[in-house]
């Protein structure tokens, strides 16, 4: 665990492994860095430097109340890797955490050897989604954030997870519970305006895995289809038995994925 002041604001982040080959992984809403640990320990083991931050907002990162839109994230992560004097690196990030990654492909792919999108979408959000990010937000400032985390835990983990694996469960929720709603508040307010992907991932030059989740309400198999669809000579791994965090809940088959591909990158 580190601390770096990166742009007016302290990011705390993991830094495990050693060497040139770097893989830097972002978490999703409304999580924070702990839930990439099997990943962490995996890839830092085989050779990789991975380095895994709280986003603004998330975790023990700075909390900035308002509006935080994806390439404030994405300059808070080029920040950091400038500070550790990271030029070049595999990107992979979950849900919000993916489209964030696709932000970094469109103001750094210069720096990007590799993509990792998971559960993740690529369209730009539509007028009722926006609508309902912002009444969503102004939830999260009324009421905390555990109703929220109650609510979705049985999209973010698939139900036959939560009974067979409770303690599974129990992280994840932990993790929403802990979210600071301000911080939550301002990323879906960001996340409403975001922008089409579609366009830049038609672009990308480099490697590119996309996984999802066979159980995911919240980006369906589509979603990621549609990536595989797009990106030139994309990947696609369908998780089965694992819902909106096959990361966590498939770890094994998320990471013989991971594995596969990134040994390919190398």
């Amino acid at each position: 665990m580190s601390t770096a002041t990166v742009g007016g604001i302290d990011i705390e982040y993991d830094d495990r492994g050693t060497g040139d080959d770097v893989l830097v992984l972002v978490h999703g809403h409304p999580f924070d860095r702990s839930m990439w640990a099997p990943q962490i320990d995996a890839f830092s083991r085989q050779g990789w430097r991975v380095i895994v931050p709280d986003l603004r907002g998330y975790g023990r990162t700075t909390v900035v109340p308002g509006i935080t839109t994806l390439d404030v994230f994405a300059s808070d992560i080029a920040g950091l890797l400038d500070h550790l004097e990271v030029e070049r690196l595999v990107a992979g990030g979950l849900s919000m955490g993916g489209q964030i990654v696709m932000e970094m492909y469109r103001l750094y792919g210069y720096r990007i050897r590799g993509l990792v999108l998971a559960d993740t979408s690529p369209v730009a959000e539509s007028a009722a989604g926006r609508v309902g990010r912002n009444a969503l937000a102004d939830r999260l400032l009324r009421e905390g954030m555990k109703p929220y985390a109650d609510e979705v835990l049985p999209m973010m983990v698939a139900p036959s997870n939560i009974e067979a694996d409770p303690e599974l469960a129990e992280l994840v929720h932990a993790m929403m519970r802990s979210a600071p709603a301000d911080g939550a508040a301002a990323a879906l307010r960001g996340r409403a305006e975001r922008p089409d992907y579609v366009p830049v991932l038609a672009g990308v030059e480099v490697p590119t895995l996309v996984v999802v989740g066979a159980d995911d309400e919240f980006t369906p198999v589509r979603e990621a289809e549609l990536i595989r669809d797009t990106v030139p000579g994309a990947t696609l791994v369908v998780v089965a038995g694992a819902a909106h965090m096959p990361n966590l809940e498939r770890a094994a088959e998320f990471n013989h994925a991971m594995r596969t591909f990134l040994e390919g990158v190398r």
